[in-house]
């Protein structure tokens, strides 16, 4: 062929190389427009419209009538089920035939009864293989069924993504035809997209870029679309310059297929179902094709709901399973949120999951799997090592609005001293492409060069669904070793982080939490959800004893397994990082508000008893251990610990005032709040009731009054002072009609220190009171559990609570985050009344000497009444010798051993403690075991007319296997 010399003019040889692939111009006489070949009309397309989701089998049944392309049907959340009837014309024999569908919504191509392929424009698959190569013998004529979701891969927000669903949208299939697919167009489509990627990539400075422009510019010239007999010279440069290799030292992308599938967030729980259908049942397809193909797959739920509406689908998956392809990860139930649920919890989420993915696929996970949840707990380093995992993978906190994470690849360090080896994807994304760019972030955004020479890459749709594609496999099978880039190798995460081992000498440790800097309103929003999940959380805790000490005192009873396992699961299931943290649409919010009503229906709370008070003027209250005085409007004016007569209030100051702030993040609603909402401050002043005596008898005294925080919302408080109670109580209703505004309630106290103390799962950590640094000022809202505590020497004060998670402690101010009010995804979110319930106690000395521990579990965890026979006597099952230790779970063990039960235990104080645990149960044998409830062989605890005498450092979780 004629060459004329090429100019070095980057700008024109890189936009005709576009030009010559682009799907917007000339297509007519480019690459692109020669992608499909004949096309063929359909015999007949029929529909029908249900407003739930249906099985296929009772969809096949309906009538359906005819539908012609371009009508609308819906709304949002219904369900139209399309038949398809075709037939492959006999001169198509030898081509690549696929049913070219193109439409809104999601979309399951059904054949022969069973679900064969995912179809979604959003998620760049628009056809539905019907033949790699027609042959005589293969069926001509078809029937399929394509079930069409009238949702998007996300939701259907009005306006923008995270927007309230627009209730009325409509949907409809834009194409529906038979096509020829020119497979070669495709391939040679590939190598010049990866070769225009290189270029942009490289940039000008890199001869290697200059070499991928005149090889691509070469291609244009050697390529006429119009003859596909020219093509193979074209892919011939291409394949050598993809050919040209690297040297050993150059850094290796481990390729993982991906599809993180939120299991509710923009969409119901029921619409995951089908996400996961639709996006499964293709990776499947994509197996069958490329058995190099390795799919990494989190969520023993999602797996359980496939297993229930497709069994055929999960058949097929537990083969490749078996085969290595298909990898379940992340050990746990749902990936959860790594905040807010209770210690014990997550241990179930591991012990769920673990439990299913053996039972299932006869394998237990390695790594934990975490990418998109919004901050993790110091104690989940021990958690994953007492369920079996050493490996933790996440990429969240790329999100971080001020302070960039120093590492990719290091030990994470958890409370109690555990490590995990952890690795953040440098591309800082779970849903990469496969393109050039995503390939070249894994070493540019590498934190640890010279560290770590090995990085993972997951690829494919995500958040909604959708996974790999065939064109995400091409793009990567190019660049397998390119000289100018990473080398890429199909992999998986034991190899991933088998290779991270190795070479893990050089690598840093972080000690500690990994705080997200952003969706700190998740600790806040949606409170009705909050206080159901601790409120189930309290229940279960207590229905298990209550069922372990019943099974040791009647050998005919039978502990509810079935039944605590199916609550369990649903309030795991809640426990996922859009749901729990409220950042989901309001139908999200009904699922999970009936789920927690379910378990709560079980249980049946005491009554409270009538106290004492003593009211004069102002109102003051005493209880022989602390004095207030509270005014008209409910502030405290002083609070005095009557012992140590310390006034806990600060100068000029008064406590338990309410204050309104501004609400309005930059964008992510439901999820953020702003450092600059707190220049917004307004306390809430206006006195609807003034404060009057409810009871001034007896053994309580209480005193009430209502707010107004504006036209549309109003608190009512009863301040509880009970006899010899450490702590005072505020049992409030709110209720709340307002629009991007934030309520919270502060304690000015007189305390100096730099650190505040925040309960978290099995124990607590501190956080800094001042702002010294970017990493400081960015936690101006933090999470904690059921209290945290200011003190300095002698002397501290402790806020806690019944269903609450926000906090802020600046300098010497105490608040407590109680409601928000964002528009979106829910513009009904924490809207109408709430109930909830928080305590102030001042104390001497350390908050473990006060037993701040043990009050906040008393005020999360009221007396439960049973009914006895009169000669009942009274009995204690277990006594625990030092209040460093909490007793906190009690339970039948999950697997066969009936008459055994599992005993879980933890250091609170942060100490070195040796401790007794005694117990009058009848216990034949006592053993260590771990979070998974297996017990330790050469571990036993051995049992002594004292008791069990068990070891503990700081933080540290113990459980033992107490057989009967």
């Amino acid at each position: 062929m004629y060459h004329q010399p090429v100019l070095k003019n980057r700008r024109t040889l890189l936009e005709r190389a576009e030009k010559f692939i682009s799907d917007i111009y000339f297509t007519d006489c480019n690459l692109r427009g020669r992608l499909y070949g004949d096309s063929c009309p359909l015999e007949s397309l029929a529909s029908f419209l249900s407003s739930k989701r249906i099985t296929f089998t009772e969809a096949s049944k309906q009538t359906f009538a005819p539908y012609k392309v371009a009508d609308t049907f819906g709304p949002t959340w219904w369900t139209c089920w399309f038949k398809v009837n075709l037939k492959i014309p006999d001169s198509w024999r030898g081509k690549e035939v696929h049913l070219l569908w193109e439409s809104d919504g999601e979309s399951m191509v059904w054949r022969d009864e069973q679900p064969v392929q995912g179809l979604t424009k959003e998620g760049e698959k628009t056809s539905y293989i019907l033949s790699d190569c027609l042959k005589d013998e293969e069926p001509h004529s078809v029937t399929l069924y394509v079930e069409v979701a009238c949702n998007g891969l996300f939701g259907a927000g009005q306006g923008s993504m995270i927007a309230s669903p627009d209730s009325n949208r409509k949907f409809s299939v834009q194409k529906a035809e038979l096509v020829v697919f020119n497979r070669d167009v495709r391939e040679l489509l590939t190598d010049f997209e990866m070769l225009i990627d290189i270029v942009k990539e490289l940039g000008e400075g890199e001869q290697r870029g200059y070499q991928a422009l005149f090889t691509v510019n070469e291609m244009v010239n050697l390529c006429d679309p119009s003859d596909p007999s020219s093509f193979s010279k074209a892919h011939s440069l291409a394949h050598t310059f993809f050919s040209q290799r690297n040297g050993d030292s150059q850094h290796t992308a481990h390729a993982m297929g991906h599809c993180h599938i939120d299991s509710a967030w923009l969409w119901p729980y029921e619409e995951t179902i089908r996400k996961c259908g639709r996006s499964w049942v293709t990776v499947i397809r994509l197996m069958e094709k490329n058995p190099e193909f390795v799919f990494t797959c989190s969520q023993a739920q999602q797996f359980q709901w496939v297993k229930s509406w497709y069994p055929g689908l999960f058949s097929q998956i537990q083969h490749y399973v078996k085969k290595g392809q298909f990898i379940p990860v992340g050990g746990t139930w749902v990936e959860m949120d790594g905040n807010l649920p209770s210690g014990e919890s997550m241990v179930r989420q591991f012990l769920e999951g673990q439990r299913f993915f053996n039972r299932e696929f006869g394998i237990h996970c390695k790594e934990f799997w975490l990418p998109d949840t919004f901050g993790y707990s110091a104690q989940l380093p021990q958690i994953m090592q007492g369920s079996g995992i050493s490996n933790f993978l996440t990429q969240k906190l790329s999100w971080n609005l001020v302070n960039t994470f120093p590492h990719n690849t290091f030990f994470w360090e958890g409370l109690d001293g555990s490590k995990v080896l952890t690795h953040f994807p440098p591309g800082n994304s779970y849903e990469m492409k496969g393109k050039v760019e995503d390939v070249s972030l894994s070493v540019k955004n590498n934190k640890d060069k010279g560290r770590a020479n090995h990085s993972a890459v997951l690829f494919g749709f995500g958040d909604g669904g959708g996974g790999p594609t065939q064109l995400m496999l091409d793009r990567l099978n190019r660049v397998q070793d390119t000289d100018g880039l990473p080398k890429v190798q199909t992999s998986s995460p034991d190899k991933l982080f088998s290779h991270l081992q190795a070479d893990s000498d050089l690598l840093c440790t972080w000690t500690g939490e990994l705080f997200l800097e952003l969706h700190n309103g998740t600790y806040t929003t949606q409170a009705q959800i909050k206080r159901g999940n601790r409120q189930c959380e309290t229940l279960l805790h207590d229905i298990e004893i209550a069922s372990s000490l019943a099974l040791c005192q009647d050998r005919t009873f039978q502990y509810p397994v079935e039944k605590l396992q199916e609550l369990w699961r649903l309030l795991l299931l809640n426990q996922f990082h859009d749901v729990i943290p409220g950042s989901c649409i309001e139908m999200v919010v009904e699922d999970a508000l009936r789920y927690y009503e379910g378990t709560v229906l079980s249980s049946c709370p005491l009554k409270p008893q009538p106290y004492r008070c003593v009211a004069n003027g102002t109102v003051l209250m005493d209880n022989g251990m602390l004095q207030t005085v509270i005014n008209k409007d409910g502030t405290l004016a002083s609070l005095c610990l009557i012992n140590a007569n310390r006034e806990a209030i600060s100068d000029s100051c008064h406590g338990n005032q309410f204050l309104m702030f501004d609400d309005v993040p930059l964008y992510w609603d439901a999820w953020d709040v702003m450092d600059y909402h707190l220049q917004t401050r307004k306390p809430v002043l206006e006195v609807v009731q003034p404060l009057r005596v409810v009871s001034s008898g007896g053994l309580r005294g209480s005193v009430s009054f209502t707010l107004r925080i504006s036209d549309k919302s109003t608190i009512t408080q009863e301040i509880v002072m009970d006899a010899m109670s450490p702590y005072i109580k505020f049992n409030t209703e709110v209720k709340w009609a307002e629009s991007h505004k934030f309520l919270k309630v502060e304690f000015p106290v007189r305390v100096h220190s730099p650190n505040a103390t925040y309960e978290i799962q099995f124990g607590h950590l501190q956080r800094p009171t001042h702002r010294n640094t970017s990493w400081d000022w960015a936690r101006f809202e933090v999470w904690g559990h059921k209290w945290a505590d200011l003190s300095e020497h002698n002397f501290g004060v402790a806020l806690l609570n019944d269903c609450k998670y926000g906090y802020s402690v600046h300098k010497n101010t105490m608040t407590l985050s109680l409601l928000r009010a964002p528009k979106a995804p829910d513009v009904n979110a924490d809207m109408g009344t709430h109930h909830f319930t928080y305590a102030i106690m001042p104390h001497t000395g350390s908050f473990q000497d006060a037993s701040v521990i043990q009050c906040a579990y008393n005020l999360n965890f009221p007396l439960r009444s049973f009914q006895c026979t009169p000669d009942t006597e009274p009995w204690s099952a277990f006594s625990i010798s030092t209040a460093a230790v909490i007793l906190e779970t009690i339970k039948q063990v999950s697997h066969q051993m009936k008459r055994a039960l599992v005993v879980r235990l933890y250091e609170a104080h942060g100490s070195s403690v040796t401790a007794t645990l005694c117990t009058t149960l009848p216990v034949r044998e006592a053993w260590h075991c771990d979070l998974l409830e297996r017990h330790d062989a050469a571990r036993p605890a051995h049992i002594t007319s004292e008791g069990i005498t068990l070891n503990f450092s700081p933080f540290q979780i113990v459980s033992l296997l107490l057989i009967l």
